[in-house]
């Protein structure tokens, strides 16, 4: 199942990202979730994340972990996990990050550049896929991959 939105400016995007949050916070806190963010670089991954740590309670701003590869939050009770694979120079890379230790019950990985990974992330939940659709907006293609990614897409 796909859902297609479109987001006007930094703002709108933010607010999807909001609303993505409530949604996973209706997932229970007994999974796990794997979501991907696809996209060229501009095109409104890491704002969307911010919109959603906001959200969530995180103060303050939001970078795309592009030189440490992971940046950890813990919010609301869950551990949520936002990674950056761009500067993944090997998928074997991926084993030392740990990925797999970090799906524990409750916890949310936000995972941009997934493509770096070469199919090694299992089970994805949902992928989001960012793209231009003009100088100031962006279309985000959302798919559920899983019974709670579906779930979190209907929510959406």
């Amino acid at each position: 199942v796909m859902t297609k939105y479109v987001a006007r400016g930094a703002d709108e995007m933010r607010a999807l990202g909001a609303r993505l949050a409530q949604a996973l916070c209706a997932a229970p806190m007994n999974q796990s979730l794997l979501v991907t963010l696809s996209g060229d670089l501009g095109a409104g991954k890491t704002t969307l994340v911010s919109g959603l740590l906001a959200e969530l309670g995180h103060a303050g701003p939001v970078r795309s972990p592009t030189y440490t590869l992971l940046e950890p939050y813990r919010l609301q009770g869950r551990d949520i996990t936002h990674c950056d694979l761009y500067r993944l120079r090997h998928p074997d890379e991926l084993d030392d990050l740990g990925l797999r230790d970090l799906r524990v019950a409750g916890s949310v990985l936000l995972v941009e550049w997934p493509e770096k990974a070469e199919g090694r992330l299992n089970a994805v939940d949902l992928s989001l896929a960012f793209d231009y659709a003009g100088p100031d907006a962006r279309t985000l293609v959302a798919a559920a991959h899983s019974p709670v990614g579906q779930a979190v897409l209907s929510r959406l």
